[in-house]
């Protein structure tokens, strides 16, 4: 059995940065993360070893350290102020790309756009990049098109971690949806996502089975595997090595890896290696 890795994958910048800017307060003095830092379990597992506590964005009850981190999908300008009001020391590790979606968002609505988000309404990100615009609709389907208030113009960005292709049509439908309304579309998915989901094209012409490496509840990696699996691929999703079976590979002569954009490189390295003790 080949192993077969993707071109690009795992860890990015923003994510890496997070991590380190965390680590290094945590190592003066306690620090709560205002929800999760990333979402991969192993990631996380590793902050509680090292101390540092979990809270709350939205409960300024739930920090018993002077120090918080406002994770790296980022938060409204409101809730970021709130804890620097009430004395608290904020470390903001927002990915600098999640910036750039909540500067172009604010950009839309300053022309008198109505605000719409493209992503997961319940996503911590999509949370952030809404909670400063309370008319703003999150979009995710065709059936969400429906709650689209009567507007002459629309103003439209996207969670960043969305494949372009699913955000490109949405746009598409939304402008065939309402005729003759102004629709103003600012893209705002990452270049690290981009460049992921192509490597998953190019490598699942290749393999018969992916293994996707990263966290259960992350948006990123569920894309990687569903992305996959809509290329005629079997995906697997794991956390870490020992989540693999063996039963997954029988016959399979060709296997593909990728990860999601908040895994540890070791844990793909850890991976890679497990699956070769199986060919």
């Amino acid at each position: 059995m080949n192993v077969i890795l993707a071109s690009h994958y795992g860890m990015c910048f923003g994510v890496r940065d997070a991590l380190k800017a965390t680590q290094e307060v945590a190592k003066e003095a306690p620090v709560t993360i205002l929800g999760e830092l990333v979402h991969n379990e192993v990631v996380n597992e590793r902050l509680v070893s090292q101390g540092v506590q979990n809270g709350d964005l939205r409960n300024l009850a739930s920090a018993s350290t002077s120090s918080v981190v406002i994770t790296a999908h980022g938060a409204a300008d409101q809730d970021r102020n709130n804890w620097q009001d009430q004395g608290f020391r904020v470390v903001d590790t927002t990915c600098p790309l999640v910036h750039k979606a909540h500067k172009a968002l604010a950009t839309l609505v300053a022309k008198g756009a109505h605000p719409v988000v493209i992503g997961k309404p319940d996503h911590v990100e999509v949370r952030g990049l809404i909670g400063d615009f309370p008319g703003a609709t999150v979009v995710f389907s065709d059936e969400d098109l429906q709650t689209l208030p009567e507007h002459a113009h629309y103003g439209v960005v996207s969670q960043t971690t969305q494949p372009i292709e699913f955000v490109s049509k949405l746009v598409q439908r939304m402008v065939k949806h309402f005729p003759g309304r102004k629709f103003e579309f600012i893209d705002t998915v990452c270049q690290p996502t981009k460049d992921r989901q192509n490597a998953l094209k190019e490598l699942c012409e290749k393999v018969e089975v992916l293994i996707v490496v990263g966290g259960r509840n992350s948006n990123n990696t569920h894309r990687l595997a569903s992305t996959a699996e809509s290329y005629g691929v079997t995906a697997h999703r794991v956390s870490r090595a020992s989540d693999l079976d063996v039963q997954w590979l029988r016959g399979v002569t060709q296997v593909g890896v990728t990860a999601g954009t908040s895994t540890l490189q070791e844990t793909v390295d850890e991976v890679c290696a497990a699956l070769r003790l199986m060919t």
